[in-house]
């Protein structure tokens, strides 16, 4: 059977030295970090990961300017508060929850926040910094994975990593990261339209799922013996919570994890770390702002 990676573990470790981070710089300076999360209508999974990260917010002693508009805010309403966010020196970090509604483009939202406050990493000037190597701040999840690997000491030098989901939030940032030679590993990037997938994902040493399909990966595609990241979290129906849903990841947990060394749950796996990954850089965005690093 295989280790059961506890990212809620791992999380609060992290947690930990960034909330003394973020005390150290307060005493010193005299500056609070300061993230402000903005959630456009009420979409439930979106208010409860909004929920999750005021939470991590308190417990790093962070400044939280969180926002919550109602759906129909018009495009030109949100771009005017994040102009006016981008201006306020004493907010470091700002991240617009995703989806928003469908009248407002998600590329304009993201363009329209600063670089250097764009906590979530996925404005193109640190999406190019990160794949050439420069300073920039890492995709909170791709980097929650890496963090993962690293504090559970799972080599990545010369692994044969395979990652089935191309997304420009997880599957396209992360194997770039893991192609760097600090990870040193030999990536494929893969898809659900991939031929013979069964036959790649066989030959991983690192499996990462991120395709959001509960239970897309099953036992006959996994190589004895290899590490199962899952990033998938999908809300599915179920009769034994009160909400009358659960999280459901990629993975085909109950089958895969006899076979593998290492396996992520969902949840409490690769989420927390999602989360503690956006509070590092709240803290770095506050500190570069000081320090000019």
């Amino acid at each position: 059977m295989a280790v059961v990676i506890d990212g809620a573990e791992i999380a609060r470790r992290v947690k930990e030295r960034v909330a003394s981070g973020v005390a150290e710089l307060e005493k010193e300076k005299g500056v609070k970090a300061c993230l402000s999360v903005i959630l456009v209508g009420d979409d439930p999974a979106s208010i409860s990961y909004v929920t999750g990260k005021e939470k991590a917010l308190a417990e790093a002693g962070m400044a939280d300017r969180s926002v919550r508009l109602p759906a129909d805010v018009s495009q030109e309403e949100l771009l005017a508060l994040i102009a006016e966010l981008n201006e306020d020196d004493s907010v470091h970090g700002i991240l617009v929850q995703l989806p928003l509604p469908g009248h407002i483009d998600s590329r304009k939202v993201i363009m329209a926040i600063k670089p250097e406050k764009d906590v979530d990493g996925f404005h193109p000037v640190n999406l190019g910094n990160m794949v050439i190597g420069s300073r920039s701040f890492l995709p909170c999840t791709p980097h929650g994975v890496i963090k993962l690997l690293r504090e559970m000491e799972i080599p990545t030098d010369g692994a044969d990593v395979v990652i089935v989901g191309r997304s420009n939030i997880v599957g396209k940032p992360l194997s770039i990261l893991l192609s760097r030679r600090d990870y040193n590993s030999t990536v494929t990037l893969c898809h659900t339209g991939t031929r013979n997938l069964a036959d790649i994902t066989r030959r991983a040493d690192i499996l990462i799922a991120a395709v959001g399909r509960p239970g897309f990966i099953t036992a006959d595609m996994v190589k004895p013996g290899a590490v199962i990241i899952d990033v998938g979290t999908t809300r599915v129906p179920s009769t034994a919570t009160k909400s009358g849903w659960k999280l459901k990841g990629d993975v085909d947990f109950d089958n895969v994890a006899p076979k593998c060394s290492y396996i992520t749950p969902v949840p409490g796996g690769v989420g927390p770390m999602t989360i503690c990954s956006l509070m590092r850089n709240t803290l770095l965005a506050a500190k570069r702002a000081i320090y000019t690093l």
